[in-house]
């Protein structure tokens, strides 16, 4: 099947992000959120962001313009039914994913395909809760999303190689690289790269190193072109959390135990650079370590 016409649901960093790729891609966007005012600074988020492409000479004022033009927002779910293919990109809670869903089914076309930017939540048992699991599946990108070349296309057990092949097709126009990945707890790059954050942050409650001194040694030993601790940050310690969670809950193996540090940061409220401290405090003209 063509796709032609781009549901997202969820304004935020992760939202945003994808309306602007998919939109300069050539699809119309329906952009949908709960908040009036989350939609209007994803679209000034888009602009921004499309301008600063243009200045560089990535891409012309034309594309800018045109871009914007096939972004349309919308505080109704139900608009996003009338889509060819519907990403949802809302919190990392599948309560919340399984709710949006079941408002969602009544308003679909025959044809939707259904996927979730989750992280690490199971794509076959959000399927599952759908009238459509052949067509669901994941559809993760990384974050920020108009830079980072690589999508996860997750299967989930029941997902029909029709859908797969259309979903790689859109990753494909976007000048992107998909990797398949099975439906596995956090697929493969959360599978890998959380572990070792969540080791690093081991490694400052131990008081092997501290926050300084354990960036630096992955930039500089590693060749890292980020810290794991300033990388946390970066993404969020909820997020980081919640993803630990899920595969300690969904591996049962210990060696995915969430540092308790971490948990007490997220308790603490200090989740990274949205809420202005994390393993570094972002409230000054440079970042200065916590610990």
């Amino acid at each position: 099947m063509e796709i032609k016409k781009i549901g997202i649901i969820g304004a935020g960093q992760m939202g945003n992000g994808i309306a602007h790729v998919m939109a300069l891609a050539g699809y119309d966007v329906v952009l949908n959120d709960i908040n009036q005012q989350s939609l209007d600074a994803a679209v000034s988020s888009i602009q921004k962001n499309l301008t600063r492409q243009a200045s560089r000479g990535k891409i012309s004022e034309a594309d800018v313009s045109a871009a914007m033009a096939r972004i349309a927002t919308t505080l109704a779910l139900s608009d996003v039914g009338a889509t060819d293919l519907v990403i949802e990109a809302a919190t990392e809670r599948e309560t919340i994913k399984q709710a949006i869903f079941e408002d969602l089914l009544p308003h679909l076309q025959p044809h939707t395909i259904l996927t979730s930017n989750t992280s690490s939540i199971s794509i076959t048992r959000l399927a599952s809760r759908t009238d459509r699991p052949e067509r669901f599946m994941g559809f993760h990108f990384m974050n920020p999303v108009p830079v980072m070349q690589l999508v996860e296309l997750i299967r989930g057990i029941a997902t029909d190689e029709e859908t797969f092949a259309a979903c790689q097709a859109v990753v494909a126009r976007l000048g992107k690289t998909s990797a398949s990945a099975e439906d596995f707890p956090a697929f493969i790059v959360n599978r890998i790269l959380m572990p070792m954050i969540n080791e690093a942050v081991y490694t400052l409650y131990e008081g092997v190193g501290s926050v300084k001194s354990i960036d630096e040694s992955m930039k500089l030993g590693a060749n890292h072109p980020m810290g794991p601790l300033e990388l946390a940050d970066f993404i969020g310690l909820d997020t980081c959390l919640a993803i630990m969670n899920v595969l300690h809950e969904g591996l049962a193996d210990t060696k995915y135990r969430p540092c308790p540090l971490l948990t007490k940061y997220v308790e603490a409220g200090w989740l990274g650079r949205k809420t202005q401290r994390g393993f570094y405090d972002y409230r000054g003209e440079t970042p200065v370590p916590t610990r």
